[in-house]
């Protein structure tokens, strides 16, 4: 009996032989070698990068957030020993329960009646600002000596003493401030103030950045993925920590599957609210909102399969598509309503955090694609990102709803982030020729 496909199921089966998958890499090995926005954007990211270490033009403060992601491109043009400084820094101007600040400025270019400023007999020359409704600061710092060691080589930061504690005490310290302040024993995972998605305003007043009355506590996914990248980076530094630190870092991560994910939709839900609700009206789906940076740094963490992955992806580009938005950097879709925020800046909707597209966390979306095997939907992904940084001539903080450059002009965490992927992009290549 002679048994025949279907040509439908013979298409399928050619598409994905092995001679066409060859074929479709080889394609894409040639468009990245040959593509000229990697070139510029490289170039300029290396030139914009060598001019400092606050977070952009629109900022005089070095933020740890933010140098965590453009470090790995600081190494480029800078000694190490500038980057160990400003590291150590952090750790200096560490508070007494082992918090972090967000970020250090000249102490004698804090104007007269501007107090919300910390300040550090360990480090004199500098003021400390942290904004408390995050609970990234720490995370942030761990992540990047990681960086700064495996860049450089240079492990002996974490003898090194500061005050009377080593850096590797310090940085066990910051994360037993997370413990000890920012954790919440019945879901087993750290707190922050509601905000959206990986921002630092709250929604109950006019500024928005620090904890105080007013706020309502949640769980959200961002804290906790940093938290875990965080964990894995200090056990692979401090191996002899590892032990007492592995069973945090899995119980963290095991809760933030059972109660972020939300297996039905593919999605992380945006918080989980305790003693105080929620500060939205009670008719509002929050739901209905999808978080692209938290599930991003989520991916990072490792707390999504490879089909999750691609699942994420494609909820991405769809609600992208329905925005209207220029790229995945979007931070959320959709937005949450005109006046559902105090502060200004988050009003009206596609506007800062509140739907305005970040390659912040954009270019980090991309890097894991690549990361995960999703190489040609990389590249698919990041044109627009590196399309924009050429026809505005810089690295804008943020871009809106129509692609019009925003904030910051000099940006360096999308330098930083966007060169990454580009390096990742070309040893792909490298790999595949």
């Amino acid at each position: 009996m002679r048994f025949f496909l279907p040509i439908f199921l013979l298409t399928i089966l050619w598409s994905c032989s092995p001679s066409t998958k060859n074929k479709t890499d080889a394609d894409l090995v040639e468009k990245i070698r040959k593509d000229e926005n990697f070139a510029f954007v490289k170039e300029k990211a290396l030139a914009i990068v060598g001019t400092g270490f606050n977070a952009g033009d629109g900022y005089r403060e070095v933020w740890i957030r933010d140098f965590n992601t453009f470090i790995e491109l600081s190494a480029e043009v800078f000694p190490k020993e500038e980057l160990k400084e400003n590291l150590l820094v952090f750790f200096r101007m560490q508070g007494d329960d082992g918090n972090i600040i967000d970020g250090f400025t000249p102490a004698e270019k804090i104007g007269e009646g501007e107090t919300d400023f910390s300040y550090s007999a360990l480090e004199p020359r500098y003021a400390g600002h942290k904004n408390t409704v995050e609970t990234d600061q720490e995370s942030s710092l761990i992540q990047a000596v990681y960086k700064y060691i495996r860049i450089t080589g240079d492990s002996s930061i974490l003898t090194e003493m500061v005050g009377s504690k080593s850096v590797a005490h310090r940085m066990e310290w910051a994360m037993e401030f997370l413990m000890n302040h920012r954790w919440n024993e019945q879901y087993g995972l750290i707190i922050g103030a509601t905000t959206a998605d990986w921002g630092d305003v709250q929604p109950e007043h006019g500024w928005g950045v620090d904890l105080d009355d007013n706020t309502h506590p949640a769980i959200d996914i961002y804290d906790n993925a940093m938290y875990i990248i965080a964990l894995d980076n200090l056990i692979e530094m401090m191996p002899n920590a590892g032990k007492r630190w592995k069973s945090v870092r899995d119980q963290v991560a095991e809760n933030a599957r059972k109660h972020l994910w939300d297996e039905e939709n593919q999605k992380f839900i945006p918080h989980i609210y305790l003693e105080k609700g929620s500060p939205f009206p009670d008719d509002f789906n929050e739901n209905e909102i999808y978080y692209f940076g938290g599930t991003a740094v989520a991916i990072e963490a490792g707390l999504l399969s490879k089909d999750e992955i691609k699942a994420s992806l494609d909820e991405m580009v769809r609600r992208v598509e329905l925005a209207g938005a220029p790229s995945i950097g979007l931070t959320l879709y959709p937005p949450y309503p005109d006046g559902f925020f105090a502060n200004k800046i988050m009003n009206p909707e596609y506007s800062y955090q509140n739907g305005g597209d970040w390659t912040w966390f954009g270019g980090r979306m991309i890097q894991q694609l690549i990361k995960a095997g999703y190489v040609h939907e990389a590249y698919e992904q990041i044109q627009p990102m590196v399309q924009r940084v050429k026809d505005n001539n810089g690295f804008f903080e943020w871009y809106s709803i129509n692609n019009e450059p925003r904030g910051s002009g000099t940006f360096r965490g999308s330098a930083g982030v966007l060169y990454k992927a580009i390096e990742m992009f070309e040893e792909w290549s490298e790999e595949n020729r």
